[in-house]
């Protein structure tokens, strides 16, 4: 063969030679970038999961959230892709939206990026509600975790919170007074058994009147444990540097020292009860010329023998004057001797397994 034939042959082998490495370092780059790929989606969905089923407490321990896990994608068509027409208000914790999955009516709360409160308040509602069983308190359908979303899926509250009814002259007269006697009593029972009845103790922090949920009967339920503690064993009182809740219905040894104990949301369930009674919010003008809050109102209508003047006037025509009487006589009464404020109050009304 001619010698440029022979040198074209080479050269031509070359070519293939190089190809066919090119080739394979192609493929098994490809096959290499595939399965990291794979293996990052297998630990992603593996830390998805493990963050899915459990939770770490305020103590620092795992506990199995014992709860339905809901994907995004059915919030999400649930709520029509969280649409304003869906939103029923916003509180601390961030916007809650009416949905519908599977026919049944859900409230769906989801942590705003911007709520002052976080992923530990999140995880203690968690925790905490998931636990709890009562007629009176809310009641938590599941939760919904991926990536930066989370949301708590609750039993949907047809006539809202009760401040939506009492601080408002007109919706007010809906609820007369046999109505406000049983969401009084509904508030106490769901309250005794968090501090008396559940296997947690249970102190709620921020008990008030927009934590007061409605169904369709007007039946109450506690709702928004994300500032709750758990008592253990004997212990009957804690201390924190982080005071929340909310001011006019904090007790004063909680406002002031940070000091907290089943006492603390007694406090708060009298000013929410003198506020059913009264239709009027726990701070505010209540005299003429002269600035005060609900229970300096209360305690001086009292002195001057004028207690009825209390009551919400859409109530007037009640025929139960003297039950409305027994809720203001031992508010009013104890109202400079707190901390025995409410347990008198809620004796009075029948509850007598309360106890100081």
């Amino acid at each position: 063969m001619h010698p440029s034939e022979l040198g074209t042959g080479d050269g031509h082998k070359k070519k293939i030679t190089v190809l066919v490495v090119c080739s394979v370092v192609i493929a098994s780059g490809m096959l290499l970038a595939s399965y990291l790929i794979l293996r990052i989606r297998k630990n992603l969905k593996e830390k998805t999961e493990r963050s899915r089923t459990t939770v770490h407490s305020s103590r620092g321990k795992e506990e199995d959230m014992e709860l339905p896990m809901f994907d995004l994608s059915t919030i999400s068509r649930a709520t029509d892709d969280f649409s304003l027409n869906n939103k029923l208000g916003e509180g601390g914790f961030g916007p809650v939206y009416k949905g519908v999955i599977d026919g049944q009516e859900i409230a769906v709360k989801r942590l705003s990026r911007s709520s002052g409160q976080g992923l530990n308040e999140f995880k203690n509602e968690v925790i905490l509600i998931a636990k709890l069983q009562h007629r009176n308190l809310v009641k938590l359908l599941g939760c919904c975790i991926e990536g930066e979303e989370k949301m708590l899926v609750y039993e949907y509250m047809p006539n809202k919170s009760l401040d939506f009814f009492i601080f408002d002259e007109t919706k007010g007269k809906a609820l007369d007074w046999s109505k406000r006697f049983q969401i009084i009593s509904g508030i106490a029972r769901g309250l005794l058994y968090l501090h008396q009845d559940s296997r947690l103790r249970i102190v709620h922090r921020d008990l008030k009147a927009s934590n007061i949920l409605l169904d369709s009967e007007m039946i109450p339920k506690i709702s928004d444990f994300g500032m709750a503690r758990i008592f253990g064993g004997d212990q009957t009182e804690g201390n924190t540097n982080r005071v929340v809740g909310t001011y006019g219905y904090m007790a004063p040894e909680y406002a002031f020292d940070g000091l907290y104990s089943t006492k603390s949301d007694v406090f708060s369930f009298g000013i929410l009860l003198m506020e059913i009674v009264s239709g009027k919010k726990s701070r505010g003008l209540y005299h003429q010329d002269q600035k005060g809050n609900l229970i300096g109102h209360a305690w001086r209508l009292w002195k001057e023998g004028r207690p009825l003047e209390l009551m919400d006037a859409c109530l007037t025509d009640s025929n139960n004057l003297s039950e409305v009487l027994r809720c203001i006589h031992r508010f009013s009464e104890k109202s400079k001797e707190y901390p025995g404020l409410i347990f008198g109050v809620v004796n009075q009304i029948g509850l007598t397994r309360v106890k100081e």
